[in-house]
């Protein structure tokens, strides 16, 4: 380990102690002016990256030119091609690029990452590795550049998650912290590279659940998007990405709220065609044969012929969309253009970015929800009164009403393209439309971001805190253990392995020579490595993303940290030093002797409840049935359901299954017939002929 990073560990190990010890205030507007300031610096390098790809892939060797939007110049463009041959092998060519960075050296920058993000806030903020940053942003920057269907929100949305990721591993935040980091990382990216803040900072609270609100992200955003967007608008432009597109406009015609319903209708049977058809045709390129180099490149040839007949759906497609907000401009474009542009958009989308390449979708959706309003104001237009003079209301309420429903995050998307647009004026009459294409979606329970969980109460971590309170009280030092191994990252590979074979460990913490912890290692990942190179060191082969939690933190941070994939976490000190290790079976153990204390402390009370642990057996009448079927008898709590290494809770919504180990809380006098009702019949038979002694 160089020295360099000697001192950088040194330093973050200081900072961490200092987030842990201030304020809310103080420690919110410290991380989020530095999350912001990275926001927007990741914006402008991505922007600047995505044009320099532009100029040389699609203009300089396919000789098109896409039009621009306001705050980048207004370019237009005939729709026509100089060298009409080379635009299907460019595209094609950036869908090979990007197909050999993602696979070589980051296989989790595929896809679009606004939703790799929202993962990383429900199962693991530490997740987000730099080198997919990295990646995702060279290789989004190729797709979309050469001509392939992406917005360019989803690298700047990892850029800045990324760095909220970086700062929950750097600083060891707790996991409510990290997941506040991550996600006022995705609103202030978006906010930032669309010149719009307010609507990124209510975006980090929105965007990651279906049907709630993450209210704790909601001042953290402001902050953060704030900074973002002044950073970006310094360097590159404060102004509206689409200009002031309905200045002029005013609602004082009650009749018109007709049209906007009708769009709004539209815009949601648009918005569930959008989902459906990028993850139908995802999944048929995952199902397809072939590696994931050539799947791209497929899909961008086909994007490229596709663009032969309709221009339109190459690149972003804002050129196209500011082109639609004035009244020549759409009249100038074909009628059956602008009736199939949103399901090719749709198409060229999936085929870019379903097919293995990189970039974002929510770009791509408001684009094809712009040409939704431009369709209905194209065939209203000519006969139905009240219809404004300009396609602008149209356009706008199109953009929030199909990509605010169907991302589920109808109020930031409505304030997000009010800014782009500047026109908060239109925002009374989109309410219709929004609100009646959220509840179409809704509806059918659809949404083009797939890692979002419905609300908080399905969320792991406030499932948890609200089901289980007897966790938070319970100490992280009274349940770890002693770890019985932990190595030094200057270990020589083969002396690790050893070692961890020789204790029977699957894997082991890692410090520096300081003795701070660097990560964790996992047998498995080791033996391959150790085999080839055995005298490397241990080092470049640590996972710095690996859970953790501090000795002083309670059970529900501590099971709040833990990953889905992973059985076990270190805890640390306030100076990073290893201090045990909590597996979940350590959890297990300390969450039952809680609940025995607190039992006997009621028995004390009252003597007519005890604490009673019992197992499914394979003929018990309650396998396959939910807890709230009342199949169980009165005044008997579930408590929890443990079924392999998953904890769950005692809710209705439950089923039991064959083997699972259920804690109940029940009068005493219960026992005998809560075991015969959980074992079945028979075991229940051969427990009584095996313990009954008149039956010996």
């Amino acid at each position: 380990m160089t020295l360099v990073q000697v001192r950088l560990r040194s330093v973050g190990a200081a900072a961490g102690g200092w987030v842990r010890r201030s304020s809310y205030l103080k420690k919110w507007v410290v991380l989020g002016t530095v999350i912001g300031v990275i926001a927007g610096l990741g914006a402008v390098v991505f922007y600047l990256a995505l044009q320099a790809a532009g100029h040389l892939l699609l203009e300089g060797i396919g000789g098109y030119a896409v039009p621009l939007p306001s705050s980048e110049g207004g370019r237009s463009s005939s729709g026509h091609f100089t060298r009409w041959w080379a635009v299907p092998l460019v595209v094609a060519l950036g869908g090979l690029l990007s197909g050999l960075l993602v696979t070589w050296l980051a296989p989790e920058a595929e896809g679009h990452g606004t939703n790799a993000a929202i993962d990383a806030v429900h199962r693991n903020p530490r997740m987000i590795r730099t080198r997919a940053v990295i990646v995702k942003l060279v290789a989004s920057a190729i797709t979309i550049g050469s001509g392939g269907s992406g917005g360019r929100e989803g690298p700047t949305a990892q850029i800045s998650a990324g760095f909220g990721s970086l700062l929950a591993r750097t600083l060891d935040l707790s996991p409510e912290e990290g997941r506040i980091a991550v996600s006022v990382g995705i609103g202030s990216g978006i906010g930032a590279i669309f010149g719009a803040p307010l609507g990124g900072a209510v975006l980090a609270a929105d965007i990651v659940y279906k049907d709630d609100f993450e209210v704790e992200a909601l001042v953290p955003g402001l902050v953060t998007s704030i900074v973002g967007y002044s950073v970006f608008g310094l360097l590159e432009t404060f102004s509206p990405m689409f200009g002031y597109a309905a200045a002029g406009y005013e609602f004082n015609q009650p009749v018109q709220l007709a049209w906007f319903a009708v769009i709004g209708v539209v815009a949601g049977l648009v918005g569930l065609v959008y989902s459906k058809a990028f993850y139908g045709i995802s999944g048929l390129f995952k199902r397809l044969p072939g590696n994931t180099i050539l799947k791209p490149t497929v899909g961008g040839l086909s994007v490229g012929l596709l663009a032969l007949a309709i221009p339109q759906v190459l690149g972003t497609g804002y050129g196209w969309v500011q082109t639609s907000l004035t009244r020549d401009g759409l009249l100038g474009i074909p009628l059956w253009i602008i009736l199939l542009l949103p399901f090719a958009r749709i198409l060229s989308t999936a085929l870019s970015i379903g097919s293995g390449g990189s970039g974002g979708i929510f770009g791509p959706g408001m684009v094809i929800g712009a040409f939704t309003g431009a369709a209905v104001w194209r065939l209203l237009e000519a006969f139905a009164p009240g219809v404004p003079h300009s396609p602008a209301p149209f356009v706008i309420v199109g953009m929030m009403a199909c990509f605010g429903s169907i991302a589920r995050a109808p109020l930031a998307i409505m304030l997000m393209v009010a800014e782009m647009t500047g026109s908060l004026t239109i925002l009374a009459p989109a309410m219709v439309a929004v609100g009646l294409a959220y509840l179409i979606v809704r509806h059918f329970d659809q949404t083009i971001y797939r890692s979002q969980l419905s609300n908080r109460e399905e969320a792991a971590a406030a499932r948890l805190k609200l089901g289980l309170p007897m966790l938070g009280r319970v100490p992280v030092a009274e349940a770890m253990a002693r770890p019985r191994l932990v190595l030094r990252e200057d270990d020589l590979l083969r002396d690790a392995v050893t070692r961890l074979e020789q204790r029977q460990l699957r894997g082991a913490p890692v410090i520096d020579a300081e003795e701070h912890f660097v990560g964790t290692v996992r047998l498995q990942e080791l033996r391959g490595p150790a085999q080839q190179h055995p005298d490397d060191s241990l080092g470049h082969r640590v996972d710095a993303t690996a859970p953790s939690t501090s000795v002083g933190a309670t059970l529900d941070a501590a099971i709040d940290a833990l990953p889905a994939t992973t059985h076990w976490l270190t805890v640390l000190d306030d100076s990073r030093k290893v201090r045990g290790i909590l597996a979940f079976s350590d959890i297990v153990r300390a969450y039952h002797q809680a609940l025995r204390a607190d039992a006997r402390r009621m028995n004390r009370v009252a003597s007519n409840a005890g604490i009673l642990d019992v197992q499914v057996g394979p003929g018990s009448s309650l396998v396959a049935h939910r807890l709230d079927e009342r199949v169980l008898p009165e005044g008997v709590i579930v408590v929890a359901v443990r079924r392999a290494d998953a904890m769950l809770l005692g809710l209705g919504a439950v089923h039991l299954e064959v083997g699972d180990q259920v804690t109940v809380l029940a009068r005493p006098g219960h026992a005998d017939d809560l075991r015969s009702l959980f074992d079945g019949p028979a075991v229940s038979a051969h427990r009584t002929t095996a313990t009954d002694p008149g039956q010996s």
